[in-house]
Formats: structure tokens, C-alpha cells, sequence
């Protein structure tokens, strides 16, 4: 049994002996001086539960308990073999993203840090509405939406830096949901009766939600305006004023991201969020996400590739035109 097992063992066993006893298990979440649930410190959010279900999975809801162990293990496995087997190099022309034999392509298999544990009550995805586990299909409009940016995209892929995402520099948010990724997939957060601020180790995106009551100006941020009120225990912050350049996954700058934060226990905070756009999609979908607390410092996200990928970008544009413009073939779209 690993050590996710065994605390999810240890915990359902403390649960039935505190309803036994009659003490409420929110009596031992640790408080403030101010008397809220206490959300400090660095949490850790590593899964490889999907955000959305495997098709194959169809309408299952959860893995058995024998599925969840060989998932688990098999991914012990497979992470042991990237690791170990010997290096190769990286040949241009395809996405330096994907490697052989499903090795990723830009980094060795030791950078990435994705985690070997599925989700304690063993769903096959995050997502838990819609009841397929799978984010609603998008209207009609979205779609066309995305169509139009690969068509400019595709006949413009340089022209300035303007046509360029903010990945080239390293300045895609994250934690706008919290879900996990391939590496740094930790949060910290900070507390006091007014304000949460949370700095998601991923490129370090931080996010300041005041709890004082004021309402969001009318203005738009990179990473949202935030607002968050406590219902009981469970502290709901809700961003709205998204930059048109910041996308919750195909999102418009009207969407709106409901997150729910509650401290389970000593060692957990149980976290849910609801993504709702009618621009993008015909209803909300909504996903959990557990936060297991990490006794380990943040560490620096330093985004080297993004100090250079943009002039190389461009620079590299350039000199296909200037190709063009001496009789070379065309680019590829």
C-alpha cells in the first residue's frame, strides 16, 4: 500500500471514530488568531488523474481500488524507465514537444514532476459535472472563434510579436484554475482577515483576493479580479475581469471562475472550482482538485527559453521571407 493509500486509510478510520465519539471533524482544523480555518502554507496539488475522463472510461465514475493500484504502479514504471534509458537527441522538424516512444521531446524525463498518485476517492477525473466527466462541447460561436485564430495563425505565424502567445515569454498564467501540470505544481498561500493572496510556483503567478466586501472595479487584470467571502467554513472567491489575453481553457474575457477552499484536516484542503462562460460553452463544468500539504519551500521558476524565443522567433521569420523574396521555397503552414 503507498502512502497516498495508507493516509486515505487513516483518514476515512478517523472520520468513523469522530462521528462515534461525537466530536465534528472540523474541530480539528487548525484556525487563525481570528477564527477562520487556517488555508497557510504550501500545498501541493500533484495527480495523474485527468482532468477530463478517458473516453474509454465512458460513464465510470471511479477506478476500483486493484485499477488504481496498477494505474499507479504502472506509472512508477514508466516514469522509471524514462529515467533510466539512454539519452537521444532532438531532431528538428517536428514538436520538439514529443518524443519517441512517448518520452517528452524539449527536456529529460528528470525535470518534469507530475506525480505517481491518483485522487484519494479514486475518480477518473477531476471534473465531477458534467456527470461524463468531460467539459461541455463548445457552442458554435467558440468554435468558430478558435477556427479564426488558427487560420491567422497559420497565415501569420510572425509577423510581430503581437501574433506570438504569451508561452514564447513565459507569461502564461497558471492557478487560474488550480489543476496539475507537468512540474511545479505547488501553491502558497497567504492569510490574513482581508486579503488571501495565493503564488502558484508555476512562473510564479500570484493572485490577491480581498475579502472585505468591496466589489471589483471596473477594470480587467492578467490573472482576473478576485473577491471572496467565507460561507461557514469554506472560504468561495469568485474571478471575473479577465484580460482578453488570459484563456481559462478556450475561455472569453466575460468568463467567470467560482473556486471553493475547505480545510478537511491537518494535511488537506479540499478545492473546487466552477468554470462558467455561455460565450464558450452551454453550461458550467465544475472539477475538485486535492491540496495535500508540502513541508518544502517554493522553489524559483526561472523561464530561461523565454529571454530568447521571441527574437529567435521573429529572426527566423524574417530570413524565411528574405528566402521567399531570393526564389526559396515558401514556409510551411
Amino acid at each position: 500500500m503507498n502512502d497516498r493509500c495508507l493516509a486515505f486509510v487513516l483518514a476515512v478510520i478517523a472520520v468513523e471514530w469522530l462521528a462515534s465519539t461525537g466530536v465534528p471533524a472540523q474541530s480539528l482544523v487548525p484556525r487563525t488568531a481570528w477564527g477562520q480555518p487556517d488555508l497557510q502554507g504550501v500545498w501541493d496539488f500533484r495527480s495523474i488523474t485527468p482532468l477530463q475522463r478517458p473516453e474509454e472510461l465512458a460513464d465510470r465514475e471511479f477506478l476500483t481500488a486493484e485499477e488504481a493500484v496498477g494505474l499507479e504502479q504502472a506509472t512508477i514504471e514508466r516514469e522509471e524507465d524514462l529515467l533510466n534509458r539512454p539519452a537521444r537527441r532532438t531532431r528538428a522538424g517536428g514538436s520538439v514537444d514529443r518524443g519517441e516512444d512517448g518520452a517528452l521531446g524539449a527536456y529529460n524525463d528528470f525535470w518534469l514532476d507530475r506525480g505517481t498518485t491518483i485522487v484519494g476517492n479514486r475518480r477518473t477525473s477531476l471534473i465531477v459535472d458534467p456527470p461524463n466527466g468531460r467539459m461541455p462541447a463548445m457552442t458554435a460561436e467558440a468554435v468558430r472563434r478558435a477556427e479564426a485564430r488558427r487560420d491567422y495563425r497559420r497565415e501569420h505565424p510572425a509577423d510581430s510579436w503581437e501574433d506570438r502567445g504569451l508561452n514564447d515569454r513565459c507569461m502564461f498564467t497558471t492557478g487560474l484554475p488550480i489543476v496539475p501540470s507537468a512540474y511545479n505544481n505547488n501553491v502558497q498561500l497567504f492569510q490574513t482577515p482581508d486579503h488571501l493572496v495565493m503564488l502558484i510556483e508555476m512562473t510564479h503567478t500570484l493572485r490577491v483576493v480581498l475579502l472585505d466586501g468591496r466589489s471589483p472595479a471596473n477594470l480587467s487584470q492578467f490573472v482576473g479580479v478576485s473577491r471572496g467571502h467565507w460561507e461557514g467554513d469554506t472560504l468561495v472567491v469568485e474571478t471575473t475581469n479577465f484580460n482578453r489575453l488570459t484563456s481559462l481553457r478556450g475561455s472569453t474575457s466575460n468568463a467567470r471562475l467560482i473556486e471553493r477552499f475547505r480545510r478537511v484536516d491537518a494535511e488537506t484542503i479540499g478545492y473546487q472550482f466552477t468554470v462558467e462562460d455561455p460565450d464558450t460553452w452551454p453550461q458550467p463544468w465544475t472539477a475538485q482538485v486535492e491540496l495535500a500539504k508540502n513541508d518544502e519551500p517554493l522553489y524559483e521558476y526561472a523561464c530561461h527559453e523565454g529571454n530568447y524565443s521571441m527574437e529567435g522567433i521573429l529572426a527566423g521569420a524574417r530570413a524565411q521571407e528574405n528566402s521567399v523574396a531570393d526564389g526559396g521555397s515558401p514556409r510551411e503552414p
